[in-house]
């Protein structure tokens, strides 16, 4: 089913900020966290996930640093900053209530 579902518009951010929620990550460990704790539902595409921490982290809602992964490669890790912990609260919230709101519409007889 992983092939069906596509991210709704708006969502992406909301996946990043929570899957830096437990700290510094790079990019390709946001991609396979977003795609292991949704059990292959979701992917994140490559060009999209770059895009969105770019924008983050201009947004001041990311700090970013070099490093190195687990397989000694030179990679950028994005950790959430005190305004990017306050947007992840506020988009969680309001997609909750999208949530809900979308669940009444399909629960209707």
């Amino acid at each position: 089913m992983a092939a069906d579902l596509e991210l709704l518009q708006g969502t992406l951010d909301l996946l990043v900020l929570k899957a830096l929620a437990w700290g510094p990550r790079h990019g390709y460990d946001v991609a396979r966290w977003v795609r292991e704790t949704t059990r292959e539902d979701l992917r994140v595409e490559e060009g999209a996930l770059y895009t969105a921490l770019h924008r983050m982290e201009q947004r001041h809602w990311l700090a970013a640093e070099w490093g190195l992964s687990e397989n000694n490669r030179r990679a950028k890790y994005y950790q959430l900053t005190a305004a990017g912990r306050r947007e992840l609260k506020a988009q969680a919230a309001a997609f909750s209530r999208y949530a809900t709101a979308v669940f009444k519409v399909l629960q209707t007889a």
